[in-house]
């Protein structure tokens, strides 16, 4: 199994996001899809992103938005960095895939596409209702749900799990329990370690 602890908050969850799917059917793995706050992770665990955010390395900062837009091209993504709400505040709609749980591939794909397409602030309830209906969900329903103490619970498990195990960010997979990667490139080691594991 692969487990996918990520944030909709980040460009490269995304990316990471849609090249996990391919992989795992392609491999015929399933995949354990663990939302999380990342925001939590960080101010646990990886404080120095702030401190990069706010004091940049201008070579560094420009070759990423290179990186990320041969990422997104190469993937036939649409990615605009940064949107005009950065970072974003996005408890409730991972709160709302945690509510979802296996089936919140359809409402992350469509809060990836608001937020990191459409410039949209995917904290402001508005715009939640509209991604909870592109994924063909009542956005009623899904509010009332993640008000509730579970996906609450779940959400804070899950970042705390993530934080325990040895994660600092967002996307972080594991392949047999303990085997972490990070980050949308990994994939090439994803296989290979999806691999190594069935043939031993």
């Amino acid at each position: 199994m692969i487990e996918f602890f990520f944030d909709c908050s980040s460009p490269w969850t995304w990316l990471g996001f849609e090249s996990i799917q391919p992989l795992a059917e392609e491999l015929g793995v399933e995949i354990a899809w663990r939302p999380i706050l990342v925001g939590g992770v960080f101010n646990a665990v990886n404080a120095s992103v702030y401190e990069g955010r706010k004091n940049p390395v201008p070579a560094k900062a420009r070759y990423m938005q290179k990186d990320l837009a041969d990422w997104a091209r190469l993937q036939g993504l649409t990615i605009n960095f940064p949107p005009a709400v950065f970072p974003v505040n996005s408890v409730k709609v991972m709160r709302a895939c945690c509510w979802l749980g296996q089936d919140c591939v359809p409402f992350a794909r469509a809060a990836f596409q608001a937020y990191w397409t459409q410039d949209c602030d995917i904290s402001q309830d508005p715009v939640i209702a509209e991604v909870a209906a592109r994924a063909g969900l009542d956005a009623d329903a899904l509010f009332a749900a993640i008000a509730g103490d579970g996906p609450k619970v779940q959400l804070r498990a899950n970042t705390d799990e993530l934080i325990a195990r040895g994660g600092f960010g967002s996307p972080t997979i594991f392949v047999g329990g303990d085997d972490m990667y990070f980050g949308n490139d990994r994939m090439p080691l994803v296989r290979a370690a999806i691999l190594a594991q069935r043939s031993a």
